[in-house]
């Protein structure tokens, strides 16, 4: 059980899983899940969303909307995230998540930082301890990816009690079932962000 955020309790902290940042394809990575920036439609889209679909083939599409027609009529929320299987992907699952839309006046940093929380609650639920991210909302959605980062740390590492989160600090993390955690950056000014962010614990 986890406490009102959603998080384990610190009984259950251990060391952080290893965190790697890379430039490249997300879809041919083999780990057990890879995190989909998608919209809250579900149904396939631009940019990562509709490579994702692509390279899994028309069931995920299927399963998608399944979760329409049963647990999400309407839609799945920004900041929420929900799972279906991989399919002809490497990745044994896709974690769908929905990132704040800032040209649509969505501005909200938390829901961001949600889209990675969420995402790695349904890892731990789905028993995924490999996971690749995409930048969620560094591309059409208009977040710096300074900020992408920075959310994604928030999400990832628990910071101190003065809230400002040492690097000691950060060495226990809130997601004990996850050893592995990766960030697939689309160019080099994206990577580089989250290597700057991460720069102490990569």
């Amino acid at each position: 059980m986890g406490d009102a955020t959603g998080c384990p309790p610190a009984s259950s902290l251990r060391s952080a899983p290893r965190l790697r940042v890379v430039t490249g394809d997300i879809t041919l990575l083999s780990v057990d899940a890879i995190v989909n920036a998608a919209n809250s439609s579900l149904l396939g889209g631009g940019g990562v969303d509709g490579a994702i679909h692509r390279a899994a083939g028309p069931r995920l599409l299927a399963a998608c909307r399944e979760l329409r027609a049963t647990s999400l009529p309407e839609g799945l929320p920004p900041g929420q995230a929900a799972a279906t299987p991989g399919f002809d992907l490497s990745a044994r699952w896709v974690i769908h998540t929905v990132g704040p839309n800032r040209h649509a006046g969505e501005t909200d940093p938390g829901v961001l930082e949600s889209c990675f929380r969420s995402s790695l609650r349904v890892a731990a639920e789905i028993g995924a301890r490999s996971v690749a991210f995409p930048t969620i909302g560094a591309g059409a959605y208009g977040w710096p990816p300074s900020a992408v980062a920075a959310a994604a740390r928030r999400a990832i590492l628990p910071i101190d009690e003065d809230g400002a989160g040492s690097a000691g600090a950060r060495t226990a993390q809130i997601w004990p079932e996850v050893d592995e955690v990766l960030f697939v950056a689309v160019n080099t000014p994206v990577r580089e962000a989250f290597e700057s962010e991460f720069a102490d614990v990569l």
